[in-house]
């Protein structure tokens, strides 16, 4: 049974706070890979709420630029996610075979640029790629919202289908070798984690966790959204740039009354918003409880409470 749109507007509205509201601290510590993860979530949780509340009942074509701008985010969090929990396990990989994790300003910014250009550069790539097989300027689906129009052809996979089931075997592949290096230098690994500031032994197992999490859902998820994608519609040719372009301007407009009775649609559709939630849901599992959170929660709110004038009465009720 599938969940009805105001519980998913709300989820989604959640799932935008429980990440976002961390972002600040984060940006603290130089994880760029976790950073990327939670902009790119919370991100993806705001446009999905929005969606969902904007075309709750209709399917009217209310806000072109909005769409545009929506639907081709859709496509970027398909591959910016796993990209960003690449990073994740690749830095984690990194600090597993150091003799230490300082880092000169020099390699820092390199470790930065590069998680960037995996992180943000390459999904944006991936976003332009789909222009070339993008069938119409943009879907309307009601309760759902604004979606990429992609064209069911052979060119789409390669483009863009394929990169989250890539980027996801290349990240299990660090998983299993920083899991290898992690437990054979154990020892060594929590004497480096103790004499740093920046990341602790139990934040590393964290992320360890999380992008482990990640890893295991990401290729399945993303074969299963190949072989949905094939099955859902026929494959075409590609028959060229013209052919797949033939009235661009296009913008399909689909009630709720024809997209439900397709099983594809549905799930399609469906798994695709609420992966948003699921992601920042299991993001704020891991860190949004722990101690570090909940001692810069304490900090927010003393700050608020001194902005208000509160501030002796909030120490000496704490």
């Amino acid at each position: 049974m599938v969940p009805s749109n105001p519980t998913f507007s709300a989820f989604a509205f959640v799932g935008f706070l429980l990440v976002s509201i961390p972002l600040p601290w984060h940006l603290q510590s130089w994880n760029t890979g976790t950073c990327m993860y939670m902009a790119w979530t919370s991100l993806g949780c705001l446009f999905q709420c929005i969606n969902s509340i904007v075309w709750n009942d209709n399917v009217v074509n209310r806000a072109p630029v909005w769409c545009d701008i929506s639907a081709r985010y859709i496509i970027g969090t398909s591959v910016a996610i796993p990209a960003s929990s690449l990073c994740i396990i690749r830095r984690l990989y990194r600090i597993a075979l150091m003799q230490s994790v300082e880092r000169t300003k020099r390699e820092r910014r390199l470790d930065i640029a590069v998680d960037l250009s995996i992180g943000v550069v390459f999904p944006i790539i991936v976003m332009a790629l789909e222009y070339i097989v993008q069938g119409h300027r943009f879907d309307i689906y009601e309760q759902i919202g604004c979606y990429p129009a992609t064209y069911n052809t052979t060119l789409s996979y390669p483009l863009v289908l394929m990169w989250p089931v890539v980027i996801g075997l290349v990240s299990s592949v660090y998983a299993v070798l920083t899991f290898r290096v992690a437990f054979k230098r154990k020892t060594r690994l929590q004497e480096i984690l103790r004499t740093n500031s920046q990341i602790s032994t139990s934040r590393y197992w964290r992320l360890m966790m999380l992008s482990g999490i990640e890893i295991l859902c990401t290729v399945p998820l993303g074969l299963y959204a190949i072989i949905l994608n094939s099955a859902g519609n026929q494959v075409q040719p590609w028959l060229g740039w013209a052919d797949t372009h033939y009235d661009f301007s296009r913008v399909g407009q689909i009630p709720t009354v024809i997209w439900r009775v397709d099983p594809f649609a549905i799930v399609g559709l469906e798994m695709t918003r609420w992966l948003y939630v699921l992601c920042a849901f299991t993001f704020f599992a891991f860190f949004g409880l722990a101690e570090e959170a909940r001692m810069n929660y304490r900090r927010a709110a003393y700050s608020v409470a001194r902005s208000l004038g509160f501030a002796k009465s909030w120490r000496g009720n704490r």
